[in-house]
């Protein structure tokens, strides 16, 4: 129990005291995270609303293989993007493999079937009329579908926090694209798992903490956001 104690005091001691290296791989992570699911959002939103609004055979089959990716491994995600940036791949040649691009894509991949099925469902519980309503007075279709979207914008932000909920706290991709480079790549998630496994629990129980932190946050705002 006491070394549970201790721990936990050194913890708290690295937060308050800002430490460099808590603070650079919360930076990290937070940066990665935040550009992955802005690039997710300007995917998997207009891909949520298209499903949501149109008929046409095969869209049953393209949800439910939405639905599918949301369950997909992270550490599936990793290998396929792996194959691609590594030198043998057929995008080797940028040097994207253990970069914080590399990571970004592959968190990217992981948030945007979470955020086009969070706006489906949305679309789903919208009114029904609001489309036909626009389209009467004129508006194209095109601007119909973006009125709804103003109407559904609490599901879609709900849509947002999710998908980075799910980003900030996975470690497969993170590992597997980033390598866990110190100052680079080095994310909360993956230094936790090395620190402790170096015998460093106090500063991976201080990263514990301020992951912890930011997903209470982040639920937080999507309790906020569904309530309204």
């Amino acid at each position: 129990m006491g070394y549970l104690t201790d721990s936990l005091l050194t913890a708290i001691e690295l937060i308050i005291g800002f430490d460099v290296e808590v603070r650079m791989t919360a930076w990290t992570s937070l940066y990665t995270s935040s550009c992955a699911i802005v690039l997710a959002s300007l995917l998997g939103v207009p891909i949520g609303l298209w499903l949501g609004i149109s008929l046409f055979r095969g869209r049953r089959l393209l949800i439910t293989l939405l639905n599918t990716l949301m369950a997909l491994p992270t550490v599936v995600v990793g290998l396929l993007l792996f194959g691609l940036f590594s030198r043998q791949g057929p995008l080797g040649s940028f040097g994207l493999l253990f970069t914080p691009m590399a990571m970004i894509a592959g968190q990217m991949v992981l948030a945007t079937p979470i955020v086009a099925n969070y706006v489906l469902a949305a679309v789903a519980g919208a009114d029904d009329r609001i489309i036909n309503t626009a389209l009467t007075l004129g508006a194209t279709r095109l601007q119909a579908a973006l009125q709804l979207l103003r109407e559904i914008r609490f599901g879609v932000m709900a849509a947002v926090i999710a998908g980075f909920g799910r980003v900030i706290a996975e470690v497969g991709v993170a590992m597997m694209l980033g390598g866990n480079i110190r100052g680079t790549t080095r994310t909360m998630t993956t230094a936790i798992a090395l620190e402790t496994s170096k015998g460093e629990f106090a500063f991976g129980l201080a990263l514990g903490l301020v992951l912890l932190g930011v997903a209470l946050l982040v639920n937080l705002g999507l309790n906020q956001v569904q309530q309204r």
